[in-house]
Order: structure tokens, then C-alpha cells, then sequence
């Protein structure tokens, strides 16, 4: 966009309109209240961030919290499962209760993932919040492994669309230059319940209170989700982009306006977008985006990168202690180790918020995947407690660095109106990949090793890497309209 865009004449510069981008100027810096000749899209990428916008990211990472604790649930009590319901870990019935929150993952991604483009950031995250809260608890009680597989894949289904809602909403109401750091808080955030898990399933999965085996309360403990929904619900905004998008002009400048308060900023004379559609934009039309360049070549990236990635991000979270178990270490030992190598997820998440700033996120996600396969098969290598603990953090702190930049870097690369869309159905795949992994690493892990299974991952991660650098634009500190031409 040219400064006679943006109002100010063929002197001045588009810095002038933008004192975050000028030299020396502090990131949160705004608009200049005098400034008039801005679009939506203009003030949103370079509004100063205020606690409206702070307060989206606690909640959706507060929502993220329990989505991350659902997921890493099973593989934290499965051995606890095991002696409950009487099944070997080589039984089907046993894959089947590790697959079964990735298959409703898949159907949640697919069928409900989109519907954040169709009835808003807002309303989407918080029916998804209460739908698999819902389920958790009543997985708690379930009488057999039937039900509980039942009730995962029902957990699963609002789990698996929780993230494309949470990735559009924090890009779309994030300022260009701290949009990566902020939206790392929130999945930070999230990552804390990995090792919480794991430390509740070492101390709550020996034990009953009364009737009560343990693990049927680190299950109610996730459902509490549904609190969050009761105290927010009247509080969130509305995203105002996606308001736009939909021809809901005036809400989406009365939204703007809401930030903009929020943040000490007066907004007036807003220029209308270069094309703002006037009607909700359908899945026909959305679909028919998608197939547009730039975004047919996004599009096939994404979907190759959720065929694979999850081999190494769920692969490892999702079997790591049965790897621990194959060695020949005790359920309580092989806990142990699990929970202390959880404990590089929110070290990498940490670690990640400064990375994000500094280096372009997709190189940021490509490094971070080779670093995964490479800790990876370091840990498959390694024969004592000492080494399994070591590699075991650095898999899991090279993973959340490699997720906080995908999740970032995958919601920066669609239009408002197909974002949702976009992201839901290429991240389905991953959650149905991450669902039969059990049944295609699991033989290969009884027959060849662990070895032989992370040499598989690393593979998958290898062409991940090798895709995204292929097809892959870049993004760090570009506006949302410089990434998504029209």
C-alpha cells in the first residue's frame, strides 16, 4: 500500500502514518490519533496493544490450556487404562483408546473447524470450549473401555477445532509486529497442562479416592474448561476482520473502535478495504479463494505439512512412554521420565517468544522440525535414565518451538474470509494422521525398535521441512494485506 493510499500525500512517508515502524519507536506504538485516511486492515496491523487485546490472548490461552491437557490425557494415564479395563498395550483395544480423541480431533477440524467462518471468532471458541468439557466429564464416569473410547472420540470432536478458531482469532486481532510474540504467550499458556498432566497422572493414577480411581479425576479436571464460558462469555470481542468479511461494516468499526479504546487510540475516517465483500461469504466462494493463486500453492503446503507433522509432535507425545515401557522400565519409572520430558513443552513455548521476533517464522519452523527429528533419534538411541530424561526435554522443547511458529505462521498466510476454512480442513489431517499412528508405529516399534520408529519420523519431518521451504511465502512483521493480496 502506497503512502497516497493511505492519505497522506506524495511527500510523506507510509512511517509517518505508522510510528511503530519508525526507527527507535516502541513496538506498541499506534496510529497518530490525526491520522484519518486509514483502512480497518491498516489500524488493526499497527494499533498500539491495549488490555482488550491482552485479554483475548489469556482467554485463548487459558481455552488452549484444556485443549493441550485432552490431548496429552491418554498417553499420561494409559498405562493406568491398562490395569483398569484388563488390556495389553499390544490389543487393538488399546490403539483404539490412543487414536480415539485424534479421530474426533479429525471430524472436529474438518466438519467444525470452517464454522468459525461462518458464525464468528467469538461464538465458535466458546461452543468448542463447552462441547469438550462436556465430554471429559462425562468420559470420567465412563463403566468399560467402550465408552470411554466413545466419549474421547466426542471430547476429540471439540478439541480438533478449537485451534483453527484460536489461530485466526489471535491473527486477526494481533498488531503486525508483536502478533508472533503475543500469540506465543497464549499457546505458552496452553502448553503448561502438558506437564501438569503428567506429574497428575504420577500422583493421582496409583491411587483411589474411596471408590474413585485416579484417573477418572485427571478427567474432570479437564472438563473444567466449561467454567471459562460462564465468566468470558459477555466480555470477548468479536474478531474485526471477520467482521468485515462478512459485509458487517459498521459492527466491524464499532469492534475496531473497542480496541481502539482499549488502547488509548481515537478512530475516525476509516477508508473502506480495496475489496469488501457486502454479503457473508459462502463455502462455495471460499473454497473457490482457496484455488486462487497465491493461495492454491499455500494451500497444498499446508495440506502436505498436516499429513506429516504429526508424526514427530504427537508421535512423541502420543508414544513416548510406551518407548520408555518397550525399554524395560517399571509404569512408575517410565511416568517419571514422561513427566520430566513434558516439561520441555512449556520451555520451548517460553522459548519460542523471543525466536518468533527475531527470525523469520518459516525458517523458524523448519529448523525447529529438523531439531524434533534430530532429538528424536537421539532419544530412541539413548540407554540410560539420564539421556532418556535429556533428549526427552530437548524433543519436547524443540517441539513447542517448532508448533508455536506453525500455528503462527499457518493462520498468516489466508484472507479473514477463508482463514478458518483453510486451517480446519489441512489440520483435520493431522489429527487423523496422529490417530493411526499407534497402529503403524506400534508394529514397528514391537518388531524393529524404537530406533527404526523414530527413523521413520524423522523422515516425515524431513519432507515437512523441505515443503514449507519449497512453497512457503514469508510473513515476519508483513501486514495482513502485504501477506494476502487481493
Amino acid at each position: 500500500m502506497s503512502a497516497n493510499n493511505l492519505g497522506l500525500g506524495s511527500g510523506a512517508s507510509a512511517q509517518a502514518a505508522f510510528p511503530a515502524s519508525a526507527p527507535g519507536a516502541a513496538p506498541d506504538a499506534a496510529p497518530s490519533p490525526n491520522i484519518h485516511a486509514l483502512t480497518l486492515g491498516d489500524w488493526m496491523d499497527n494499533m498500539r496493544v491495549g488490555p482488550l487485546h491482552r485479554f483475548v490472548v489469556l482467554v485463548i490461552g487459558i481455552g488452549l490450556f484444556f485443549d493441550m491437557y485432552e490431548i496429552f490425557l491418554v498417553s499420561s494415564i494409559g498405562t493406568a487404562l491398562q490395569g483398569e479395563y484388563g488390556i495389553d498395550r499390544h490389543s487393538t483395544d488399546f490403539k483404539l483408546l490412543l487414536a480415539s480423541a485424534f479421530i474426533g480431533m479429525f471430524f472436529g477440524s474438518f466438519c467444525l473447524g470452517s464454522m468459525a467462518d461462518r458464525i464468528g471468532r467469538r461464538k465458535a471458541f466458546l461452543f468448542n470450549l463447552v462441547w469438550y468439557s462436556a465430554f471429559s466429564l462425562a468420559g470420567a464416569f465412563s463403566v468399560n473401555a467402550g465408552m470411554l473410547v466413545i466419549c474421547r472420540v466426542l471430547t476429540g470432536i471439540g478439541v480438533g477445532a478449537i485451534y483453527p478458531v484460536a489461530d485466526s482469532f489471535l491473527s486477526e486481532i494481533l498488531p503486525k509486529e508483536r502478533r508472533g510474540r503475543l500469540a506465543a504467550w497464549a499457546y505458552t499458556t496452553s502448553y503448561v497442562a502438558v506437564p501438569l498432566v503428567g506429574f497428575l497422572a504420577l500422583w493421582l493414577n496409583p491411587l483411589h479416592v474411596g471408590a474413585v480411581a485416579g484417573w477418572r479425576i485427571i478427567l474432570v479436571i479437564g472438563s473444567l474448561g466449561a467454567v471459562l464460558v460462564l465468566i468470558v462469555q459477555h466480555k470477548l470481542p468479536e474478531s474485526p476482520r471477520w467482521l468485515l468479511a462478512q459485509g458487517r461494516v459498521e459492527e466491524a468499526h464499532a469492534m475496531l473502535r473497542r480496541f481502539a479504546a482499549s488502547a488509548g487510540v481515537t478512530v475516525s475516517g476509516i477508508l473502506p478495504e480495496a475489496a469488501n465483500t457486502q454479503h457473508p461469504i459462502t463455502l462455495r466462494e471460499r473454497v473457490a479463494l482457496l484455488r486462487r493463486p497465491p493461495y492454491d500453492k499455500r494451500y497444498l503446503m499446508l495440506t502436505i505439512f498436516h499429513l506429516l507433522q504429526g508424526f514427530g509432535y504427537y508421535g512423541f507425545g502420543t508414544l513416548a512412554s510406551t518407548v520408555v515401557k518397550s525399554r524395560g522400565y517399571d509404569v512408575t519409572d517410565g511416568t517419571l521420565f514422561i513427566a520430566l520430558s513434558f516439561l520441555g513443552y512449556p520451555v520451548g513455548s517460553l522459548l519460542s517468544i523471543p525466536l518468533l521476533s527475531w527470525i523469520e517464522r518459516r525458517t523458524l519452523v523448519i529448523v525447529s522440525i529438523l531439531a524434533i527429528a534430530a532429538c528424536g533419534l537421539c532419544f530412541a538411541y539413548s540407554n540410560n535414565s539420564t539421556l532418556i530424561v535429556c533428549f526427552g526435554v530437548l524433543t519436547t522443547c524443540a517441539s513447542n518451538v517448532f508448533s508455536n511458529a506453525y500455528h503462527v505462521y499457518q493462520s498468516e498466510i489466508f484472507p479473514a474470509g477463508a482463514r478458518s476454512t483453510a486451517i480446519g480442513s489441512t489440520y483435520s489431517l493431522s489429527r487423523i494422521v496422529s490417530g493411526i499412528l499407534p497402529f503403524i508405529l506400534l508394529p514397528i516399534l514391537s518388531a524393529y525398535g524404537a530406533v527404526a520408529m523414530f527413523g521413520i519420523i524423522a523422515a516425515a519431518l524431513l519432507t515437512v521441512a523441505l515443503t514449507v521451504r519449497v512453497l512457503g511465502p514469508r510473513t515476519t512483521r508483513r501486514s495482513q494485506d502485504e501477506i494476502n493480496p487481493v
